[in-house]
């Protein structure tokens, strides 16, 4: 009986390994691993109660047989008493019988009650075993959760988790594309100030050195404008045109005309 529960329990460890290797998540294995040794309890404990069950057949029969016993050789005696020696005789050859029956009856007894001792034994130390791997698993389990806990927690700070790396993905691609688009302005700057391109805000026919040539121009006529208006202040009032007009200043005592 030892012998056949060590290989059940080498081989249940076995499968287990395996199991455990193959799962994503061992919680459900160990809980699985409790089950299966609960009916191995169950099992041995179904197996105990047939044990004794026969043992109570047994000692039923032997109390039956040992009053048949008691019965013949009663009759025996009785029929000595009436000088019925051939009966005697017979009852005492039954007796014989039945008690060569108890003989054997008792000997089943005694081999059923060390299998039950032993079945009782091994129910209990079984049971120990699979309370004991029950605590080991809620220990396991509990730390399983920690570890599984602070693993997200270390991922989701360090950024190395797939939805934190996602994002630092999304960032660092938005970060490279703004760098290429600062460098494609800083490159068209270039190439507008030495000439090489056109700027398309400029009216359509102009270049860079007409446009050169209109500012030059407009600074020229301004000058041209400030020195006329200084000959005509140093001219006198009377020659001065208004500003702005140039029409002559109104004469002293002349009204001025009416638009």
């Amino acid at each position: 009986m030892t012998s056949i529960m060590r290989r059940i329990a080498d081989l249940f460890r076995l499968k287990v390994g395996k199991a455990l290797d193959r799962a994503e998540d061992p919680r459900e294995v160990l809980d699985y691993s409790y089950e299966k040794q609960l009916d191995l309890v169950q099992k041995v404990r179904r197996g105990l109660a047939d044990v004794a069950t026969s043992r109570k057949r047994i000692e039923l029969q032997l109390t039956q047989l040992t009053q048949s016993s008691t019965k013949l050789e009663d009759q025996a005696r009785q029929a000595l008493a009436t000088g019925r020696e051939d009966l005697a005789r017979e009852a005492l050859s039954r007796r014989a019988a039945v008690t060569s029956q108890i003989t054997d009856l008792q000997a089943q007894q005694v081999s059923l009650q060390a299998e039950e001792e032993k079945l009782t034994l091994a129910s209990q130390r079984l049971q120990e075993k699979v309370d004991a791997f029950r605590t080991r698993k809620e220990t396991i389990k509990a730390s399983y959760t920690a570890a599984e806990a602070q693993t997200r927690i270390s991922e989701a700070v360090t950024g190395i988790s797939e939805e934190m790396g996602d994002i630092g993905t999304a960032m660092q691609r938005a970060q490279d594309k703004t760098e290429q688009l600062q460098d494609r302005a800083g490159a068209l700057d270039e190439l507008m100030a030495s000439g090489a391109l056109e700027d398309a805000t400029l009216p359509a026919g102009r270049d860079d050195i007409q446009a050169q040539l209109d500012a030059a121009s407009e600074g020229h006529d301004i000058e041209a404008d400030l020195a006329r208006m200084k000959a005509q202040l140093s001219a006198g009032p009377a020659d001065a045109p208004a500003l702005g007009t140039g029409r002559p200043a109104t004469a002293p005592g002349e009204r001025p005309a009416t638009s």
